[in-house]
């Protein structure tokens, strides 16, 4: 397609970013008081939906750092409003079953074990938007773009999002979040030593991730912030901070209060 051209035309060098950026994005209309807000109302439940009961396409993309409950907060979003979830892994491994130019291109890369560079997870990116579901029921974009490069490239392949998310959580915090983290290998759950402790009779079997130590993650999150700025300085205009150290259903109802202003101006 042209905007898949356009895009694999403008990707910059791979880029190697240990870290997944992700945004909620709205039209810049539909937002108020522009730049970065930081919110901690109610949500409020008005229609979500154009006439006749279509879904309002919205484009988003949701922004955090690691352990800042953006996973969490993606699942809620599309539970509510329809979206079609997206994140940059599960569009490369579904690329490469599928069998597409630009999976086979992804498939040499992560079979030898090396990063994907941006110009093919562009083209894998470009290829998914332009599906039906998304282009019916509206996206939200989890892990991409990464870098300044990336979201220059979505924008001039006219792929532009209406709202960006930005999920803002001290570095201190996200470090105990992720230091705590335990999962259960039986039923994949993950929990918390702190905030949310396992069941005494299944602690023995509960599995710590090796990367999940302090060390590692400062340095994660020192790449995240690295790129974060030029992320948000390119979407500044349509850029909503949450503050992600609350309850999930706070935060949520911070979300759920933004994209229903949003899906009703895109609606319209």
């Amino acid at each position: 397609s042209r905007a898949r051209g356009d895009l694999l035309a403008l990707a910059a060098p791979m880029v190697a970013v240990p870290f997944v950026v992700a945004a909620l994005t709205v039209a810049p209309h539909a937002l108020q008081n522009g730049g970065r807000t930081h919110l901690r109302g109610g949500a409020h439940n008005s229609a979500f939906r154009m006439d006749g009961g279509k879904p309002a396409a919205c484009k988003v993309i949701i922004a955090g750092a690691p352990a800042s409950g953006k996973g969490t907060q993606c699942e809620l979003i599309k539970d509510k409003f329809g979206l079609v979830h997206l994140s940059t892994g599960d569009m490369l491994r579904a690329a490469v079953a599928d069998g597409t130019d630009v999976g086979k291109q992804a498939k040499e890369f992560m079979d030898a074990g090396k990063l994907v560079p941006d110009e093919v997870i562009i083209g894998v990116v470009c290829d998914r938007l332009a599906q039906s579901d998304c282009q019916e029921c509206g996206w939200l974009l989890d892990g991409f773009p990464r870098t300044a490069a990336q979201a220059d490239a979505l924008s001039q392949a006219n792929i532009v999002p209406d709202v960006v998310l930005y999920l803002n959580v001290p570095d201190s915090i996200l470090v105990e979040r992720v230091v705590g983290r335990r999962t259960d290998p039986e039923t994949g759950r993950i929990y918390h030593l702190t905030f949310d402790p396992p069941p005494a009779d299944i602690v023995d079997r509960l599995q710590h991730r090796s990367d999940d130590t302090e060390e590692k993650c400062k340095v994660r999150l020192e790449a995240f912030h690295e790129h974060l700025g030029a992320i948000l300085d390119k979407y500044k205009d349509i850029t909503k901070e949450i503050d992600g150290t609350r309850k999930k259903t706070e935060v949520f109802a911070d979300i759920d209060a933004i994209l229903t202003d949003v899906a009703a101006a895109v609606a319209k």
